[in-house]
């Protein structure tokens, strides 16, 4: 029985719920384009998630925006131009690629061949390594061998 409750929990987070009745639009139409939106709109205090599923007051108040914006008959991109006008790209989960935003949509790849770089001369110089280590004596070098098996240790009995 503990266990169904503390599942039960787990599942039914608040989260689940952001979007309060008293919010939606009566219009099933333009709720469906308010829900479609919130879901574009990044909560600017949880940020990683999105207006639609953040319950923080801030993110009430973007869902709420974005109704009013829609019943006042703005399109959907007037609609984002408006707020990323007001907040910025960030607000966005899926900024746009710009010149300030290269770094973010490139910054992984770059990363990644710089690791991967890395990792090829790392392996390559071990390579190397350990094929110097094993050469074979030239002839000076065994002479020397020979010279010193030669001598008799002072430590021998």
């Amino acid at each position: 029985m503990i266990a169904r409750l503390i599942i039960a929990l787990f599942l039914f987070t608040p989260n689940a719920f952001a979007v309060e009745p008293a919010e939606m639009l009566k219009d099933n139409a333009l709720e469906a384009r308010a829900r479609l939106l919130s879901k574009e709109l990044r909560c600017l205090v949880c940020q990683n998630q999105s207006i639609d599923d953040s319950d923080a007051l801030l993110a009430k108040d973007l869902r709420m925006l974005v109704r009013k914006r829609i019943m006042s008959g703005d399109t959907n991109d007037e609609v984002i131009d408006f707020v990323v006008e007001r907040y910025g790209d960030f607000v966005l989960l899926r900024p746009p690629f710009k010149f300030l935003t290269a770094a973010l949509w490139t910054g992984p790849a770059i990363i990644l061949i710089i690791g991967a770089a890395f990792i090829f001369f790392l392996l390559r110089r071990r390579k190397n390594t350990t094929e110097n280590a094993v050469r074979p004596l030239n002839s000076d070098e065994s002479a020397l061998v020979q010279d010193l098996l030669a001598k008799p240790n002072k430590h021998d009995p």
